[in-house]
């Protein structure tokens, strides 16, 4: 169940002539269709066997971004060949291996992505209570399509083998050097952060807290979306995930300040849902997953009053505190 319901309600406007609405919008220079685009999800082998290629072909379909975790079960190549007329953005670490680093963002540029999506949460696998109380392990047939680690089913070990973990601002102007695309952190949850961004050359933010995973009593993306929307100062586009489960929860991100949101684990509900022990929907899962949030967004905003989405302004919601001054 999301949470965003419960912190804010939507103020809607009323007489506003809107039958219709405009979903689209540009990102980076690309178009896409709306403002719900796919999250980096490794592995999604684990889901269905088609993983990241299924979940490509339905954001191509859709007309909008999916974000390429270099932790996929697809190779890079394979993901883009797949969906060849899809936006795919890559997802990053830094790596022990600065070679390597620079080999799979070369080999994502080759392949016609169009971004390039620096994440800084995770340098260490934080403390997953949900993982260590199901002795959650990669299963043989799970590999990775793009990097090797050690002959371990322990996917912590794996990643704090091959990830450089002293990373600071120095690495992310590194980064930046290494590639022309645009290069967006993922991870950032502070205004001070924020800024430090905007000042080091970043190109876009996406508010994340990694599904929650990382780090226990870190805020809500919700709760923090503002202060960093107030940080930048309209000099770089913010993005947020986590939490996204209807088409309101969008709503109040874009109204919020986001410029639009990513989702994950609703991608891969959608890639494992299984109408018979035969049948898993894979491709048309995903697909129906975004479908549904896009007509579940397109009702919300022409009841709210929103024909575009330039129409929807912080107004447009409050905590839901500011009704508690009521008799």
């Amino acid at each position: 169940m999301s949470l965003f319901p419960l912190r804010l309600r939507i103020r809607p406007r009323i007489l506003c002539g809107i039958s219709d609405v405009d979903l689209s919008l540009s990102l980076y220079g690309e178009k896409i269709s709306i403002p719900i685009c796919m999250a980096p999800v490794g592995i999604q082998a684990m889901a269905n066997p088609m993983a990241e290629k299924a979940s490509a072909q339905a954001a191509q379909d859709t007309k909008t971004c999916m974000v390429v975790s270099c932790m996929a079960s697809a190779t890079i190549e394979d993901i883009a060949n797949t969906a060849p007329n899809g936006l795919h953005w890559l997802q990053m670490y830094i790596f022990q291996d600065h070679e390597f680093t620079k080999s799979l963002i070369k080999r994502a540029e080759d392949s016609g992505y169009k971004a390039i999506v620096f994440t800084v949460d995770a340098i260490i696998h934080g403390r997953r209570w949900r993982d260590l109380r199901n002795q959650a392990v990669l299963v043989p047939h799970l590999k990775f399509g793009n990097v090797e680690g050690p002959n371990t089913d322990d996917y912590a070990v794996n990643v704090k083998s091959i990830i450089e973990q002293e990373i600071d601002w120095n690495s992310f102007a590194w980064l930046k050097s290494v590639t022309k695309l645009p290069v967006l952190i993922k991870g950032i949850l502070t205004a001070e952060d924020a800024k430090l961004a905007v000042e080091h050359g970043v190109n876009g933010i996406i508010v994340s807290n990694h599904g929650g995973r990382q780090l226990d009593g870190v805020p809500a993306t919700i709760d923090a979306l503002p202060e960093v929307v107030k940080a930048v100062e309209g000099k770089v586009d913010v993005f947020v995930d986590g939490g996204i489960r209807h088409g309101t929860d969008v709503l109040k991100a874009l109204a919020l300040g986001a410029r639009a949101v990513f989702i994950g684990r609703p991608v891969v509900w959608g890639l494992a849902y299984q109408v018979s022990r035969t049948i898993i929907f894979g491709k048309q899962g995903v697909s129906d997953v975004l479908h549904m949030l896009k007509e579940e967004l397109k009702i919300a905003m022409i009841v709210a009053g929103c024909g575009r989405l330039s129409d929807i302004k912080p107004s447009l919601v409050v905590k839901e505190s500011f009704y508690s001054h009521l008799p």
